[in-house]
């Protein structure tokens, strides 16, 4: 399957194909230097694969987890491109999940000013949503993604074959956001969620969550208006997933449970805390109510005494409000029942 996201001179191909990993010089110019940014978490056949396919490939492994986006690991990759004599017809390649993606873009985006990005993701979580749309970053301070920009990748390759090798946790971690792109934009992808099975049905799942967001990213590069919507279930989500000390939650668990106090019918919240049951996402959490409204208010969505929030009246809709952030502490409480 192939999807191309429509941006003008900035648009890209989003390869989702099995086996593809093996074949990504066959889409894009690897003659070149290209700095392979990956994780020790990522089986290493998966990281000789790209090399091979490399004329004069480069590789910088970062620690595995969200630790990784930071000015360290940013200044490293930086370095190494500049000592290796990286010019601006050279390009960074990231092969991993949304944390190497976020970083090595954001490296991308910032040396020599921009060169080319490829993505080939390899968790559920990237395949299904990170990997494209532009967003690099690192975090700052304890606050996600504070630093960073838009730089759109010359290429996606998603190979589903890169998933088999994931733990269970995280695979079903990923799902979390097609779960979202179901609620705000696909009824037919929700109701596969609550019908289908998750593992049999997942190419279907990948193709109809990257058609949600490459609609909405086509509509709002920038994120100056209607781009947000893809916001849902993360502002509350990123206020819990900082508060470490909660069990180490993975990213996708922490959207799952920032989408709940967001939909406003009961009916559908009841849906779809039976669909966290089927896939084995959390649907409940205790917390402490200050720290996760301290934490989301750190949030660049938050914007002097109000913060805009992205709620499901119903399925297949989603409204943006602006509201004060007493509300916002209000929808908080003390925990997600």
């Amino acid at each position: 399957m192939k999807l191309t996201m429509r941006l003008g001179v900035r648009s890209y191909d989003i390869v989702v194909r099995r086996g593809a990993l093996a074949r990504v010089n066959q889409l894009i110019n690897l003659n070149r230097k290209v700095l392979v940014v990956t994780d020790e978490g990522v089986p290493r056949r998966y990281v000789e694969a790209i090399l091979a396919q490399c004329g004069r490939g480069v590789e910088v492994c970062v620690p595995q987890g969200e630790g990784s986006k930071s000015f360290a690991c940013l200044e490293r990759i930086l370095t190494t491109m500049l000592e290796a004599g990286f010019g601006r017809s050279d390009a960074v390649l990231a092969l991993g999940g949304g944390v190497v993606g976020d970083l090595a873009g954001f490296a991308a985006a910032c040396y020599m000013r921009g060169v080319d990005f490829i993505n080939c993701p390899t968790t559920t979580l990237s395949q299904i949503d990170s990997s494209i749309g532009g967003k690099t970053a690192v975090n700052l301070a304890g606050t996600k993604n504070v630093v960073g920009a838009f730089h759109q990748p010359r290429l996606v390759v998603a190979d589903p074959d890169t998933l088999d090798t994931l733990p269970r946790r995280h695979f079903i971690n990923g799902l979390a956001e097609a779960v979202k792109a179901g609620l705000i934009a696909d009824e037919d992808l929700f109701e596969l969620f609550e019908t289908g099975d998750a593992d049999k049905d997942l190419e279907e799942i990948l193709y109809r969550s990257l058609v949600v967001k490459k609609n909405v990213v086509e509509n709002d590069e920038r994120e100056t208006g209607r781009r947000a919507v893809l916001n849902f279930g993360h502002t509350i989500g990123h206020g819990i997933e900082s508060a470490e000390h909660l069990g180490g939650l993975y990213h996708g668990e922490c959207v799952a449970l920032g989408m709940l106090p967001m939909i406003e019918d009961e009916t559908l919240r009841s849906r779809v805390k039976a669909v966290y049951k089927r896939l084995g996402l959390p649907a409940s959490i205790e917390y402490d109510g200050d720290e996760i409204f301290r934490f989301a208010t750190h949030d660049k969505k938050a914007s002097g005494d109000a913060v805009t929030v992205v709620r499901v009246p119903e399925l297949g809709q989603v409204r943006l409000d602006k509201i004060p952030l007493e509300e916002l502490r209000t929808l908080i409480g003390e925990g997600i029942q």
